[in-house]
This record gives C-alpha cells, structure tokens and sequence, in this order.
C-alpha cells in the first residue's frame, strides 16, 4: 500500500508539530535523501514503492553514502541540510519523519531496514528493538 504525499505530510506535521505543511514537507524532503542513501537492493526500492512518486523519487536518488552515519551523524547531517536547524531541532525532524516512514513500511520491511543502518537506528525509527 502506497501512503499518498498529503497522508505523508498530514502524519509528518502532526507528529513534528509543524505550523504547516511546507515545513512537513522540507523535513521529509532532507530526511528522505540522507535515508535513501544509506539504503541499498531490494530494501530501497520495497520502501520506495510504499511511499508517492515524489519521495520515492527522492529515496532512490542516486545520493550514496560513502560511509553509514551514526544516527548522532545522521541527525546532524539533517541539521546542515535544514536551513536555521540546531541538532534539537533536526532529531525532533528525523523523528518526524522516521517513525511515518516506519509506518508505512510495516513491521517485517523495517526490520529488513534497520539491517541496513548502523546500531540505534531503531531509536530514530521510533521502533527500539530488544537487546
């Protein structure tokens, strides 16, 4: 099930608690091209197909990381990217983000995710994983 860029926008908003939707959106935007190079295969492209054409399109972007950030990187990587962020202010962004990603990826392609991703994602993705 594709999650449609306004149902994206409107839970993005709602958790960030933005004053509107082109904030909503600028986050998604910077947190979906940082993600979307640490993803790689299948993975990428299953979440990919989850979300609308225009983040997808941003997910699959051909932005690749040299090296997987930390999530304390990720956030401050977010941080340079966002115009007038401070780190608090990118992981409340990142959180955001994340967790509506999480949501419309489902349980078993988010575990196929954090694969991916350095220890603590999890964290991020508001889905903390047992020891």
């Amino acid at each position: 099930m594709t999650l449609r860029m306004e149902a994206f926008l409107d839970r993005v908003a709602e958790r960030g608690e933005y004053a509107n939707r082109q904030e909503a959106d600028r986050a998604a935007r910077v947190v979906l091209a940082l993600l979307g190079a640490h993803l790689v295969g299948e993975v990428r492209a299953q979440l990919a197909a989850r979300l609308s054409d225009g983040f997808a399109l941003i997910l699959l972007s051909p932005l690749q990381a040299t090296e997987p950030l930390s999530p304390e990187r990720f956030v401050r990587a977010t941080a340079a990217w966002i115009e007038g962020a401070t780190e608090q202010t990118a992981a409340w962004d990142v959180s955001a983000v994340l967790s509506t990603v999480a949501d419309a990826a489902g349980d078993d392609l988010m575990s196929k995710i954090l694969l991916q991703l350095p220890p603590g994602y999890d964290l991020l993705f508001g889905h903390p994983q047992p020891n």
